[in-house]
């Protein structure tokens, strides 16, 4: 991994970095744990436990911080899975959701409480590209909690 990701994201845990960092990796291709920062007795939190973890899911850098309770994630900040196929969207949102919360639109609040959209990109960009089908393709998907890439080709088709 030469290239150096110019910004990453921080994600904020109340004592589970670990163990959802630990989950992520095993979820995506090409993911590991980069490096684990443990308290110190300078730091808050119990000397040795977890406070950083830096990861890489399929290449993409993030960190995660056990920051307390004090704030939790929401849907106000959510990550884009971009399948190609209707496999990936199933495996995608079988693995993230299991012990999570589905929602519509091919969204999910995961065991952690971060949010992940599961979509494809591409069929939602090439109805982007024309309003009439854009409408289509976004009324089919409201009716939809996971995403059913033939129903969204349907739309787009105007079938």
């Amino acid at each position: 991994m030469g290239l150096k990701q110019s910004i990453t994201p921080y994600l904020w845990f109340d004592g589970t970095a670990k163990e959802a960092a630990d989950f992520y990796v095993s979820v995506f291709p090409n993911s590991r744990i980069v490096t684990v920062g443990h308290n110190s007795e300078d730091t808050p939190g119990p000397t040795g436990s977890v406070l950083v973890v830096l990861f890489e899911l399929d290449g993409v850098r993030f960190g995660a911080i056990n920051g307390g309770s004090t704030f939790k994630l929401s849907e106000a900040t959510s990550f884009l899975i971009d399948c190609a196929t209707q496999e990936e969207i199933d495996f995608y949102w079988e693995k993230l959701g299991a012990g999570g919360q589905y929602q519509a639109c091919g969204w999910l609040k995961d065991r952690f409480g971060l949010s992940w959209q599961v979509n494809s990109s591409d069929l939602v960009e090439k109805a982007h590209a024309d309003p009439a089908a854009g409408a289509r393709v976004m009324k089919a998907m409201m009716d939809m909690v996971k995403i059913d890439l033939a129903g969204l080709q349907r739309a787009l088709d105007g079938k």
